[in-house]
């Protein structure tokens, strides 16, 4: 009979520390606070100073096409006439001069094929010598462009137009060297040299020598 008092102690003792610790417990519910929450709205104002940037760059690009506008004009301010010049040397002579003419063309950096020779009277040994292997032959090495060009006045209007014209008036009728001077200021370039007889040569170009 005296176990049924000992019962209620057990559970009085059992409910007194089970309710201090939950009290204890609720004080934690306060950390779910939406504190760092509130830091978002700093976000709408970085995309505005962004779209101001865009329009910065397009006012360069469009800038840009200006510059090759003018580039365009100078072009066609390349055709001029040719630069004359006049070597003394007798009609026997002429042809000798011309060769050292075409030489020191070559030697200040010309390239053979921006010459073109022409004579008036006899036919340079050149062009003697490849004409007779035929006219086909001759006038095919003349459009390679590869080597200087040898022709005759009376076969010159044929040739194409070359940076460089050199003449030797080396005889003929006057009349015929006449035209091949004429004839070769159209032709040249850039540069025409004449060997001959200056009165004959000023008496066909007058001022221009």
């Amino acid at each position: 009979m005296p176990l049924i008092p000992e019962e209620p102690q057990i559970h009085e003792s059992a409910q007194g520390p089970r309710a201090t610790p939950s009290a204890g417990r609720t004080a934690p519910t306060p950390r779910p606070v939406p504190g760092p929450r509130p830091a978002a709205p700093p976000r709408p104002g970085r995309p505005g100073p962004a779209r101001p940037a865009p329009p910065a760059q397009r006012a360069s690009r469009e800038s840009v096409p200006a510059k090759p506008g003018p580039s365009r004009p100078t072009a066609p301010a390349a055709s001029a006439t040719p630069q004359i010049q006049l070597v003394p040397a007798s009609a026997d002579g002429a042809l000798d001069a011309a060769e050292e003419a075409v030489d020191l063309l070559l030697e200040s950096g010309r390239a053979p094929g921006d010459v073109l020779l022409i004579t008036t009277g006899e036919p340079h040994p050149w062009a003697a010598h490849e004409l007779s292997f035929g006219e086909a032959s001759y006038w095919a090495q003349h459009d390679a462009r590869d080597d200087v060009f040898y022709a005759d006045a009376a076969v010159a209007s044929r040739a194409a137009s070359r940076p460089v014209v050199v003449v030797a008036v080396n005889g003929g009728p006057q009349a015929a060297g006449a035209k091949a001077l004429a004839l070769a200021l159209t032709k040249a370039g850039a540069l025409l040299v004449v060997c001959g007889d200056p009165q004959q040569i000023n008496s066909v170009l007058g001022a221009a020598v």
